[in-house]
């Protein structure tokens, strides 16, 4: 059990309070008490103490969409002419690093970004795998380094007809495998969703085989890319004659459990689907912009009553300096600064991605309130204007980064205190890694 004091509590609860001198009482991974320091220490009087200093203390922040298997491209050389547009950055890059994994690469590409993760104050994740060449088991690699690092994560592995109908099926049974593992093992720390590749590399045959199994797992959604940029739209049209989420939808693939990364290219249709079905869609900025497929109007779609959160696509873990490009981007694309304020932002980074996080573990994420998982994280910013719930968005948008994090707890546990990690060795992992990213990029040069 206990007792953090002399903080500066930004709650995020239901009435989003900024507590200074706040406190919060933790037994075991769950947070019981929230309130001011002198009034906890009277009701607490024998805990451990953990002093906050004055620092911000807030909910650990939530990744709604990321890749781990995409740490090994960071500095990789890639042969011949720079890709022209997104289709060749999935040819030449994508869909050759993958098929370059196996299982030791699997579990460091994973622990670089959790890492990452704990450093920036990133608690919980939604990662999309893919390892053609090493599917089965390749979940319980990630969850093994999931569960070292000590924070939460959904994982799926994405279906793909791109290396033929053999490696289809063995990733929706991997799917199906680590979905049930999951439920018997009731883990705080994993989930499970099924995960798709995208529609442009999916067959109406795969397609019903992944619902199918799905549908008999029962109350499953999936995980899949769709309508990033004009590519897929263009390749459903040319196939079947309907548009990505129209094509989805049909599909059965549509639901309140299903993410749908990135929407980029929807139509006001598509977007009544989505928003219809009760589907999560993920808006990854710093990704659309690197892979110059445009940028989804989240604007509307948060307007329109769409479920939008904010993931990072594979960059980097530090989910604050994501709502920061989110909030300008918006701005430049349509030229209006009015477009996505600060609190849109963080509808979509705090609220919307607990509400999604929900759905997956067993306690509240993302707050700070009593019956919540007691995942925070320290923050050593200290704000030269006043501090305030009508002020917070733009507080935290223009002036907080991940850089500031000190501490990082997961369940009760501290994972990282006075920015020394206490669950991962950083600098083992990344000696390590760095030898078996040599491997990784000698197969990827030769595929």
């Amino acid at each position: 059990m206990t007792l953090i004091t002399n903080a500066r509590l930004v709650t995020f609860d239901e009435k989003n309070r900024v507590i200074d001198h706040g406190a919060v009482y933790v037994a075991g991974d769950v947070i019981q008490d929230v309130g001011d320091t002198l009034a906890l220490r009277k009701r607490y009087p024998a805990e451990q103490e953990v002093d906050a200093d004055g620092q911000i203390v807030m909910p650990g922040l939530i990744c709604a969409h990321t890749h781990f298997y995409s740490t090994f491209a960071r500095g990789l050389y890639i042969p011949g002419p720079a890709p022209r547009n997104f289709p060749e950055i999935l040819q030449k890059l994508w869909w050759r690093l993958d098929k370059s994994l196996d299982e030791k690469s699997i579990r460091y590409s994973a622990l670089v970004p959790l890492v990452n993760a704990i450093r920036h104050g990133t608690t919980t994740l939604f990662d999309h795998h893919a390892s053609p060449l090493a599917v089965e088991g390749s979940l319980d690699v990630i969850a093994d380094a999931v569960t070292e690092a000590g924070v939460r994560a959904t994982l799926c592995y994405e279906v793909s007809d791109r290396d033929g109908s053999d490696i289809a099926a063995a990733g929706i049974a991997e799917n199906v495998r680590f979905i049930r593992r999951t439920r018997r093992e009731q883990s705080p720390q994993l989930a499970a969703t099924f995960g798709l590749h995208a529609s442009l590399t999916l067959s109406d045959e795969t397609l019903e085989l992944a619902v199918a199994e799905a549908k008999a797992l029962g109350d499953v959604g999936f995980h899949i890319h769709a309508a990033e940029g004009s590519t897929d739209q263009d390749d459903s049209m040319a196939r079947y004659g309907l548009r990505t989420i129209d094509r989805l939808n049909k599909r059965g693939v549509l639901g309140p459990h299903t993410i749908i990364a990135h929407a980029v290219d929807v139509d006001a249709w598509e977007m009544e689907l989505l928003r219809d079905s009760g589907s999560w869609v993920t808006h990854q900025p710093r990704s659309n912009m690197n892979n110059g497929v445009g940028v989804a109007d989240v604007v509307a779609m948060l307007r329109g009553g769409i479920h939008v959160g904010l993931g990072n696509d594979g960059f980097s873990n530090n989910m604050f300096t994501e709502m920061h490009v989110a909030y300008l981007l918006a701005k430049a694309w349509w030229q209006d600064p009015r477009r996505l304020s600060a609190d849109d932002v963080l509808r979509m980074a705090i609220y919307n991605n607990r509400q999604l996080a929900a759905q997956f573990f067993p306690r509240p994420v993302g707050i700070i309130a009593p019956g919540a998982f007691a995942d925070l994280i320290f923050v050593d910013y200290w704000p030269p204007t006043p501090f305030l719930p009508e002020n917070l968005p733009w507080q935290i948008i223009l002036g907080v980064d991940g850089s500031e994090v000190t501490g990082t707890m997961v369940g009760g546990k501290l994972l990282m205190w006075d920015r020394q990690l206490l669950t991962l060795d950083e600098e083992l992992i990344a000696a390590r890694s760095q030898e078996v990213s040599k491997a990784v990029w000698q197969r990827f040069w030769e595929a």
